[in-house]
């Protein structure tokens, strides 16, 4: 399957924005993305190892939290499971345009 990486989390994936990896679950993926990317894994998930409420995945552009077996979903070669950080906040900049920021990861967090 292929993992596509948020730009923010890029640096921790050797800069790839996408990581092929063979598991059989939505949690095997991110367990073998994890082991290739031994840093990614506190930015993925909490110390007692459930996924950040800040990262969102979508499988095949379904939101995991939704399917009925979520992490555990099973998998094939062929889906593809995107890694979402959340977006939050915004300002008018007066101008008719919205600002917004993206909630990622702070790389030199523990």
């Amino acid at each position: 399957m292929t993992i596509y990486m948020p730009t923010p989390l890029r640096p921790f994936a050797a800069g790839k924005d996408a990581v092929e990896v063979t598991a059989a679950t939505v949690a095997g993926a991110l367990d073998a993305l994890t082991q290739a990317h031994p840093d990614l894994r506190k930015h993925l998930f909490t110390s007692e190892g459930k996924v950040r409420a800040f990262v969102n995945l979508y499988l095949n552009d379904e939101d995991v939290r939704y399917l009925p077996a979520k992490e555990e979903t099973a998998i094939s070669a062929k889906d593809t499971l995107s890694i979402i950080p959340s977006i939050a906040g915004g300002t008018d900049t007066g101008a008719g345009e919205l600002a917004i920021a993206v909630v990622a990861p702070d790389p030199a967090s523990n």
